[in-house]
């Protein structure tokens, strides 16, 4: 979620009923060497509203990922999640992220140095992905790290059911999440994978039996998905979508949220790729959809703020969710 996550997205998220968030997912040795910069310091920023909130961390060589988990504590996040899920090509072409798959040793010399590195009342999390490919030998891999995570005392295990190979490409295998659980019955398990609506969270949750969900991709341009699962959850019908008035008042409060942290410049470029996502619920997406892609600049986008938004009218739920905006292919804060 690099790019995305960034404190004005789990801002809005919290505010709409996410009950916890993890920021994108940093380096970690841009961590250890980020200078209090008014260019970089909004990657540790972390405010009253919005605990708790994890911060997830890539890397390398398992020697670099202490200094780097102080840090984080350092700076108020409330747990540290090490990252062997991300398969971009810039993170396994570097032994980062989901390569670390495929050498479980470093694997669990990381999570062992994170979890000593860190006070023993912060908890340690892991993402993973169910193997590198699909091979026996990626799935004897991803069961021995997630053991050894286990018994050094990692508080909770995500898995994304698709391999590093996969990318986002085909379904995710949600039996594996079950296969997971029932091997692991008294642990803490979330899943990962194909939830783009609150229908979708609340399916993987009945036919798994993970104990949580994370809505990645899904919460782009969405925050709605967290209430609306919750409502399901209560029993209740799903909410209606939000309106066009109240779909620009989230829009707005998000743009004036990322105006208190990025340079004047980027506030535009920033909102215009989550606004590809949000204009999945208004009633003719496809062409406000366009309209944020023209943006080039803040006059632009409060242009099609002003007019594509400026009537109320009930919104819509989208068409075909999860593909408002181009494939999200993970990447990572890092220098340069």
């Amino acid at each position: 979620m690099s790019g995305y996550s960034d404190w004005p997205m789990r801002a809005i998220a919290r505010k709409l009923g996410a009950p916890y968030s993890i920021c994108e997912v940093m380096i970690d040795s841009f961590v250890s060497t980020l200078k209090d910069r008014a260019k970089t310091r909004h990657h540790l920023l972390v405010t009253d509203n919005d605990h708790p909130v994890g911060a997830q961390l890539m890397g390398a060589a398992p020697d670099e990922f202490p200094s780097a988990a102080r840090k984080l504590v350092e700076a108020g996040f409330d747990v540290i999640d090490i990252n062997f899920g991300c398969p971009a090509k810039k993170a396994s072409g570097r032994c980062r992220g989901g390569f670390h798959l495929g050498q479980p040793d470093v694997a669990i010399e990381i999570l062992r140095r994170v979890r000593d590195a860190v006070p023993s009342e912060t908890p340690v999390t892991v993402k993973m992905r169910r193997g590198l490919d699909e091979t026996h030998q990626s799935r004897d891999n991803f069961f021995r790290i997630i053991e050894s995570a286990f018994e050094l005392g990692i508080a909770a295990v995500t898995v994304h059911a698709r391999t590093v190979e996969q990318k986002y490409v085909g379904p995710s295998r949600w039996s594996f999440l079950k296969e997971v659980r029932q091997l692991f019955p008294n642990r803490t398990l979330l899943g990962s994978g194909d939830l783009f609506t609150a229908a979708d969270c609340v399916r993987m949750l009945q036919e798994t039996g993970v104990d949580g969900v994370t809505a990645a991709r899904g919460s782009i341009g969405n925050p709605w998905i967290f209430s609306q699962a919750a409502a399901l959850l209560r029993g209740e019908p799903m909410p209606p979508p939000p309106t066009v008035h109240e779909q620009r008042e989230v829009i707005c409060a998000h743009f004036r949220l990322a105006e208190q942290i990025l340079p004047r410049d980027q506030v535009s470029k920033q909102l215009r790729k989550f606004c590809i996502h949000y204009s999945a619920w208004h009633p003719v997406a496809e062409a406000v959809r366009t309209a944020f892609i023209a943006v080039r600049n803040a006059h632009d986008w409060h242009q099609v703020i002003a007019r594509e938004y400026a009537f109320e009218q009930p919104g819509r739920y989208p068409a075909n969710p999860g593909n408002a905006g181009q494939t999200l292919e993970g990447s990572c804060v890092e220098p340069g």
